[in-house]
């Protein structure tokens, strides 16, 4: 008998998930079609896949799964996510890529998959401590800076993505500068010398700290540029990601909860 209930739960309980993963809608998009070109696979990932995102995770199985047992298998190259149809909630699914789908997709899913993997285990973590000085000869350290919510960007003068986003960077800046406990710092690869000739042309409105490409690379592993980070008003990292696009939702959601005008 005690077989019997144990096989028995065990099949509701599949059936439950399949049934779980039914309910989020089929996908967006011809997926075997999608898999036999990269370019029009990497139009359809730019546009509707934000990895970034707090999604549901369905995997090939159709069973619901981690956030980071689905990026873990997007590292692997064999998948490629796609967005169910759901009305409800954001939802992506991993679909398997076949034999004849185009050689470049796995590469670039793979290296995708890596980076949203390594920025997703950094979130929830404390941030570094730190002692930087900007251009201008302000101090910015851990302490200074305690309660407060802390915007970075890492960046560089030669990183083209990097120098697109200041115009709308500019604007958030403008847009909370009555907030005096939001504080946006630039982290920088360049010389301070070379960042004062060049913002003088491409104005940029962070508190910009110069020589800081060891930082980056040692103490934050970051390698990807633009990179984002927001850490919340109790030192702990929130979100990173890789654009402005995907950073300032998650700024104002934050923002919002934190009123503090110290």
């Amino acid at each position: 008998m005690k077989g019997i209930l144990i096989t028995c739960t065990l099949i509701l309980s599949t059936l439950w998930s399949l049934a779980e993963a039914k309910n989020y809608g089929n996908p967006d998009v011809d997926v075997a079609k999608l898999e036999k070109s990269f370019s029009d696979w990497w139009k359809y990932h730019n546009k509707s896949i934000r990895l970034s995102a707090d999604f549901i995770a369905i995997d090939d199985n159709e069973k619901r799964i981690s956030k980071q047992s689905f990026l873990e298998k997007l590292n692997s190259g064999d998948f490629i996510p796609v967005k169910l149809a759901s009305a409800d909630s954001v939802c992506y699914q991993l679909y398997r890529l076949e034999k004849g789908s185009d050689k470049t997709i796995p590469e670039v899913i793979k290296y995708a998959g890596a980076e949203a993997l390594k920025n997703f285990k950094m979130e929830g973590k404390a941030f570094p401590a730190f002692n930087f000085k900007d251009i201008n000869g302000a101090d910015f350290s851990t302490e200074k800076l305690k309660g407060k919510i802390l915007v970075f960007k890492c960046w560089f003068i030669a990183c083209p993505p990097c120098i697109e986003e200041f115009p709308v960077l500019n604007q958030l800046v403008e847009k909370y500068r009555g907030r005096k406990d939001i504080v946006f710092i630039g982290l920088a690869f360049d010389q301070k010398k070379a960042l004062e000739t060049f913002l003088q042309k491409k104005p940029f409105h962070y508190a910009v700290i110069p020589d800081q490409k060891q930082f980056e690379f040692n103490v934050l592993d970051v390698k990807s540029y633009p990179t984002h980070i927001i850490v919340d008003a109790n030192g702990i990292i929130r979100k990173v990601v890789n654009t402005a696009d995907e950073m300032i939702p998650v700024l104002e959601k934050i923002a919002s909860g934190n009123t503090k005008s110290n």
